[in-house]
């Protein structure tokens, strides 16, 4: 049994790999960073395939689609994920098409090429895709991540149906966390407002429920909670209250 995780140096990616390998799956491990993917191929009681590959380059993403294809991966982790905080109109644009890039097109790319592969093999097989909280609403100050995570939400979950009306074996969900105690923040430029969980807690509680074919996971009863009465609000209200919540992160 195989398992591709991008974004696997750190966080949830990280955890995800330590989990599945005490599973007994291979992995193929995705990131930037060689120094820490060849730490993790190390310290793994597993065989760790690590590929060193920037997923904001198109190219970059498909080549690994065609190692992925070759393989034969019984499951598609999308992890890696890029966020960038400030006004819309103040960030740099290079940097928001490199996040839209590696949010949305490699994720797009992956998800669509390897669904289809996985339809084709009959036999149970998973797409794990990495969303956010912020999904569910707008982001004031993070326009463009939760524009991207929003992006990713609803495509993973029509994939979700559409295999289910094929009746197919392949098993798709989406992570919704919300904050989680990861290396995001610092690269975001942000600090949480609330409590983040752990990324190991977050990464065993995703990679349980997708076992269990749950199509939306949400670690945590506040985000739960937050999620389930934010229907009853107005958009405005949201809007207001997201922006409020980023403000205070940037002043931490």
């Amino acid at each position: 049994m195989k398992a591709l995780i991008t974004g696997a140096s750190s966080g949830i990616g990280l955890d995800m790999a330590k989990y599945l390998a005490t599973k007994n799956y291979e992995l193929i491990l995705v990131a930037r960073n060689k120094e820490k993917l060849e730490e993790l191929q190390e310290e793994l009681p597993t065989k760790v395939t690590i590929i060193v590959a920037d997923l904001s380059e198109e190219q970059k993403v498909k080549e690994l689609y065609v190692l992925a294809k070759k393989e034969n991966i019984d499951i598609l982790i999308n992890n890696a994920g890029l966020g960038n905080f400030g006004y819309l109109t103040d960030t740099d644009l290079n940097k928001d098409l490199e996040l839209i890039n590696t949010n949305i097109k490699a994720v797009h790319i992956l998800t669509k090429q390897i669904a289809k592969d996985m339809e084709a093999r009959d036999t149970d097989t998973y797409i794990l895709n990495v969303a956010s909280s912020a999904a569910f609403q707008p982001g004031p100050l993070m326009s463009t991540y939760y524009a991207t995570k929003s992006y990713v939400y609803h495509l993973t979950e029509a994939l979700y149906y559409e295999e289910k009306v094929k009746n197919t074996k392949v098993h798709v969900s989406v992570l919704c966390p919300g904050p989680v105690e990861t290396n995001f923040n610092n690269v975001a430029g942000v600090q949480f407002s609330i409590k983040p969980l752990s990324s190991s807690y977050v990464a065993k509680y995703a990679i349980d429920k997708m076992f269990q074919g749950k199509m939306l996971i949400i670690p945590g009863l506040k985000i739960r909670m937050a999620k389930f009465f934010g229907r009853f609000v107005s958009d405005e209200f949201l809007l207001k209250t997201t922006y409020k919540i980023q403000k205070k992160k940037a002043s931490k």
